[in-house]
C-alpha cells in the first residue's frame, strides 16, 4: 500500500497564506458596516458616527443649521411650514476609513429648513449650492463654501485656529470676535494663529460671519 505523501511549505509560504486568509475574513466583516445607508421620505434620520471622525455634507439649497451635540451619531431633522413635504426627501450617509459623506435633496423650495446634529468634535466639509448656512458649537477644522447666500459660523475663540480664511466674490466678511468688516468685490480676510484647527469660508455672492 502506497504511502501517504505529505506536503510540506515553507513557513514563509504559510504566514502569506494565513495572512490572506484573515484579510479576507476582516473584509467580510467589515463590508455590511461601509455600505451606505439611503433613506427617502421619512421625518427623521440617524445613525451612529464617532467623535472626532471628518464628515462631508453635500446639502441641497436652503436653510441649513448644522449643530455640534455630546451624542455619537448624526440627526437630521426637517422644520418649517413645508416640514411634513417629504416625498421626494432623500438623505445618504456613506461610511468612509475616516469618518462619512452625507448627502440630502429634495424637498420644497421654500419654508423648508435642516437642521443636522453631529459630534461636537467633527471635522467638517459642506458644500451648499445657496441659501443661509448656521454652524453652531463645533469644535474641529470648518471647510465650507456656498456659490450665494450667508454663512453663519459661531467659531468660538479665535486662538482655537492655526488657520482662519474668509472670502467673498461679492458681499461682505464680518467678524465681531476678531473686529473685521469688509464690503466690496473680492472681499477676503486672513488670520494664522497657534491653533490646531483650519477655517475656511466662502462665499461667490452672499455674506459670510464668523462670531
Amino acid at each position: 500500500m502506497p504511502q501517504a505523501r505529505v506536503v510540506r511549505f515553507p513557513i514563509h509560504t504559510m504566514m502569506l497564506l494565513i495572512s490572506a486568509v484573515l484579510l479576507c475574513a476582516t473584509l467580510v466583516a467589515e463590508t455590511p458596516r461601509m455600505q451606505p445607508i439611503t433613506q427617502k421620505g421619512q421625518d427623521h434620520f440617524s445613525t451612529q458616527f464617532a467623535s472626532g471622525q471628518r464628515l462631508k455634507l453635500d446639502i441641497r439649497s436652503g436653510g441649513v443649521r448644522i449643530v455640534g451635540t455630546d451624542n455619537n451619531q448624526i440627526s437630521v431633522h426637517f422644520e418649517g411650514r413645508k416640514a411634513s413635504e417629504l416625498d421626494d426627501v432623500e438623505v445618504q450617509f456613506r461610511p468612509t476609513g475616516d469618518g462619512g459623506t452625507l448627502k440630502i435633496s429634495g424637498g420644497p423650495r421654500n419654508d423648508f429648513e435642516i437642521r443636522i446634529e453631529v459630534p461636537r468634535d467633527t471635522a467638517l466639509h459642506v458644500r451648499m449650492p445657496f441659501g443661509e448656512l448656521d454652524m453652531q458649537k463645533i469644535r474641529g477644522d470648518k471647510n465650507v463654501e456656498l456659490h450665494a447666500g450667508e454663512i453663519n459660523i459661531d467659531m468660538g475663540d479665535p486662538s482655537d485656529y492655526s488657520r482662519i480664511e474668509a472670502s467673498v466674490l461679492a458681499g461682505e466678511v464680518d467678524s465681531r470676535a476678531m473686529g473685521v468688516s469688509k464690503g466690496g468685490l473680492f472681499r477676503s480676510f486672513e488670520k494664522s494663529g497657534a491653533g490646531k484647527y483650519k477655517l475656511y469660508a466662502h462665499v461667490g455672492s452672499g455674506q459670510v460671519n464668523l462670531n
